[in-house]
């Protein structure tokens, strides 16, 4: 009995280190750790030390509005102002900036003098459109989706004119924001 305590209790230990390090998709695990941010190294599709994507695709019912270099949308958050992030913390957890990379941007269907950049509160550089600056949110796990639109009243997609899109996808949206 004693020995079958014991198997079970390295079996037990084995399955949840496994479980610790496989984490599923980090997507809306609540936390703050690493899966939940992950897309924004990624974010705008550069490679190390690259120029940062962006372009345009059309989205559902929204129609034609800005994404990353990978597809996924972007949002920007009604509490900034331009040229100024107010997105930090557990803010950044669910809706990573995206990133400017090095060089200018490349850009494809938004007109260049749209997209520039800011510097965050710790001194990175976030991409902007119309000073406002982009995000991803951690929820839109692939291409295509848009749960983010009108988040909590205050995350909304852009269009290819760099302006917001405040019509409401039928999707998410509630609580605060973050």
């Amino acid at each position: 009995m004693k020995r079958f305590a014991g198997v079970t209790g390295v079996v037990a230990l084995g399955v949840a280190g496994l479980t610790a390090c496989g984490g599923g998709s980090g997507y809306g695990s609540g936390s703050s750790s690493a899966p939940a941010s992950a897309p924004a190294s990624s974010a705008a599709s550069s490679p190390a030390g690259g120029a940062a994507k962006l372009g345009t695709a059309t989205v559902g019912s929204l129609g034609k509005i800005v994404v990353d270099g990978n597809g996924r949308t972007v949002y920007v958050f009604d509490k900034d102002s331009k040229g100024k992030s107010n997105c930090e913390g557990g803010c950044l957890a669910l809706w990573p900036a995206v990133p400017s990379g090095s060089g200018a941007p490349q850009l494809t269907g938004i007109a260049a003098s749209l997209v520039g950049t800011i510097t965050r509160s710790d001194g990175s550089k976030q991409l902007a459109i119309n000073g406002m600056p982009l995000y991803l949110y951690a929820q839109d796990a692939q291409a295509g989706q848009a749960k983010g639109q009108a988040f909590g009243g205050i995350w909304w997609v852009i269009g290819a004119d760099g302006k917001k899109i405040t019509a409401h996808s039928g999707g998410s949206g509630n609580g605060n924001g973050y």
